[in-house]
């Protein structure tokens, strides 16, 4: 009788565990047809001007109406995205939490959040490393994405770390350990071979892809665009070379 009793017990204590757990579960599991993770480029190659053009880039391309109509014509009419800022190896990139973006106003929000983020790292090229973090930042985020990008922006090759860090071949086999797809954009401002090298060493994954630009001031025309294209998940015959030369008119 007592076994009975205590058998009982246990399994109105699992049903009560599971009822309390229940909202975490479908907080888990809410589906979105992207999680997006936009990787920014803070090294010392960057100064503040041209910082501030990427984020109020970013917030900008956030704010144009056909990003937020793409957004709303998806599967769930949702996606989550959430900023990875980059630079020294041995520091961890300045994470944001991710946030739901499903329609204009939430589309503002996060545009509103990305133009005022602080620069708080700084120093060398650490490519590899900041895509580690991105990554990372998919694990236990609360959402269930049919794709995972992390959108790279920079206007440098990776620099030699002076400790041992993670290096970008092992965050492109990261990425496709977790399929996770890399997208680059590449600013030539300074290097007219950077474009190339993104598509050699950073991009890697299901319809991956690098566009470029060959000064900050056309970044924010070029993100626009670029998330189009990861949003609508365009096909890789989606023209990656006029991409890329339009960029650069």
């Amino acid at each position: 009788m007592k076994q009975a009793r205590r058998a009982l017990a246990i399994a109105s204590g699992l049903m009560s565990l599971a009822i309390t757990m229940s909202p975490l579960r479908a907080a888990a599991e809410t589906a979105v047809d992207l999680e997006l993770v936009l990787a920014v480029d803070a090294s010392a190659s960057v100064d503040e001007a041209e910082f501030a053009l990427q984020m109020n880039g970013i917030a900008a391309a956030f704010r144009a109406p056909d990003v937020q109509q793409a957004i709303a014509a998806g599967p769930a009419g949702r996606i989550v995205v959430a900023l990875a800022v980059w630079a020294e190896a041995e520091r961890p990139a300045d994470l944001s939490p991710f946030h739901l973006v499903a329609d204009a106003a939430s589309a503002r929000r996060f545009a509103s959040e990305v133009e005022t983020w602080p620069r708080r790292v700084n120093g060398g090229t650490g490519i590899g490393a900041g895509l580690a973090h991105a990554m990372r930042h998919f694990d236990r985020n609360g959402f269930a994405g049919r794709r995972r990008v992390v959108d790279v922006s920079g206007d440098g090759r990776e620099t030699p770390p002076r400790d041992y860090v993670v290096l970008i071949d092992t965050a492109r086999g990261m990425a496709l350990g977790r399929g996770i797809t890399i997208n680059g954009l590449a600013i030539e401002n300074e290097d007219r071979g950077l474009a190339q090298w993104y598509r050699d060493n950073v991009a890697v994954g299901p319809r991956s892809f690098v566009m470029s630009v060959a000064r900050y001031e056309d970044f924010a025309e070029a993100m626009r665009r670029k998330l189009l294209r990861e949003i609508e998940d365009r096909p890789p015959l989606a023209a990656i070379a006029p991409d890329a030369a339009s960029s650069r008119r």
